[in-house]
């Protein structure tokens, strides 16, 4: 009967420390706000409002570009357009994402680049103000840049 209650605590004792380790793991890091807006300007190829989608795991990062201001001027294939972001370091200096991913779009169709993956470090604030997008179709290079800071803020990771 002793054996099994030394058994029984030793266990007991065992899945108590596991649990407690599990309570006071830390938690992943995550970006802050997850999507931001911004009004991009892209020249002779348009402009308008864009959303800038966010996530992190660690220090890998990635940020999906959407706008329906700005629309794919011919039919463009899966993975056709070479992209690169390009933000603000609150403190100094750029982080950049680049990536030749992107959804297939018809001629009129809002225009998705990303995700774009990047390195982040633990407390990096990013902003596309003052950085640039540039895509690449065929050779031609467009790129974007944003009128004003970004909406709600710039991106926390």
């Amino acid at each position: 009967m002793r054996g099994t209650r030394l058994g029984t605590g030793a266990a007991l004792a065992a899945g108590t420390l596991a649990l407690t380790g599990l309570v006071l793991a830390p938690t992943a890091a995550a970006v802050t706000p997850t999507s931001a807006t911004i009004d991009a300007d892209c020249g002779s190829f348009g402009g308008g409002a864009a959303t800038l989608t966010a996530t992190q795991d660690g220090t890998a990062a990635t940020i999906t570009v959407d706008s329906s201001a700005i629309t794919a001027p011919i039919g463009l294939g899966e993975d056709s357009i070479a992209s690169t972001l390009t933000l603000v370091k609150a403190g100094g200096g750029t982080t950049v994402f680049t990536a030749t991913e992107n959804p297939a779009m018809d001629a009129g169709d809002p225009v998705q680049v990303g995700p774009l993956p990047g390195t982040v470090a633990s407390g990096d604030s990013l902003e596309a103000y003052g950085g640039s997008l540039t895509m690449t179709v065929f050779g031609i290079t467009i790129t974007c840049t944003a009128t004003a800071p970004q909406s709600p803020g710039p991106f926390v990771f």
